[in-house]
């Protein structure tokens, strides 16, 4: 991550509300367009506008601010040392408002009818049948894929460079597939706070209850999958250093107030192409 705190939380803020527009927003639109139904096939599509921007966010964000845009990635990287934890209240809050800011934004692109009456600005719930506890297991073991794509395409520095968006967009789209019609596969509780907010705000009926699931399941699953690619696939050589990867490198401007040192971050691959270099030590890719 490169650049001052106010400018990687704007980058959080814009990459979690696209994430909201152009993810959430396509259940919205298959709402519509299936006149409030949505089946098997419709998800497949939704899979796909998720996966895909969520790569984008990644590519476009992730030297600013890591594209963590979510809470859960934020944490569990926190509790593996690799992000600083002073900062995690102000990545977290940048994510819910994003989440919000872009369900108001399916608000204005659909209209309040369409969005709220037919999509529910594509909020997440329990499917029939599924219980509490289900719906947290279901959760903590999407997270749990995802955190350890993250970990082993954006985190690892033995990772083949430039293969990160791509590859954990595809393990987003994997999750809901296989558990969309579950839980909705939200992964993230930016992503379902936002869509409920917007809901409750223009006069829908959001399923409070059950945030719940959406923020135990993720922040348990993406704890877990750091601590299990710490223990399991990391070489015993390899500790907890700051420099783990490239991605997770904060590199500060030299200024009053400015982060220095290295926190890792998920979801970026490629570094600065500048190095800093003081007196007896070199920055700067890293590796």
């Amino acid at each position: 991550m490169v650049g001052r705190l106010p400018r990687r939380l704007l980058a959080e803020v814009i990459g979690t509300a696209l994430l909201i527009v152009f993810g959430a927003g396509s259940v919205v639109a298959a709402l519509v367009m299936g006149n409030g139904r949505l089946d098997y096939a419709a998800l497949g599509f939704i899979s796909l506008a998720f996966g895909l921007i969520v790569t984008l966010v990644v590519y476009t964000f992730g030297n600013t601010s890591g594209a963590h845009i979510n809470p859960a990635v934020t944490i569990a990287l926190a509790v593996g040392r690799r992000f600083p934890w002073r900062d995690v209240p102000a990545y977290v809050a940048a994510q819910l408002f994003g989440s919000f800011a872009g369900g108001v934004l399916v608000v204005a692109i659909f209209g309040p009818m369409r969005a709220v009456g037919v999509g529910k600005v594509g909020l997440t719930s329990l499917g029939p049948g599924i219980g509490y506890g289900q719906g947290i297991l279901a959760e903590a073991l999407a997270t749990f894929l995802l955190l350890l794509t993250i970990m082993a395409l954006a985190v690892d520095r033995r990772a083949p460079p430039g293969w990160a968006g791509f590859v954990i967009g595809l393990a987003v789209a994997c999750e809901i597939f296989v558990l969309g019609p579950l839980t909705g596969g939200s992964v993230n509780p930016a992503r379902t706070f936002g869509p409920y907010l917007t809901t409750s705000v223009f006069g829908g009926d959001a399923p409070w209850s059950l945030y719940g699931v959406y923020v135990a399941g993720p922040v348990a699953g993406a704890v877990l999958a750091v601590l299990v690619y710490d223990q399991v696939v990391r070489p015993a050589r390899e500790g907890p250093e700051t420099a783990q990867g490239t991605a997770g490198e904060i590199t500060g401007t030299g200024e009053p107030g400015e982060p220095r040192g290295s926190a890792e971050v998920p979801e970026a691959r490629e570094a600065p192409d500048h190095a800093e270099r003081r007196p007896g030590r070199t920055r700067g890719r890293g590796r």
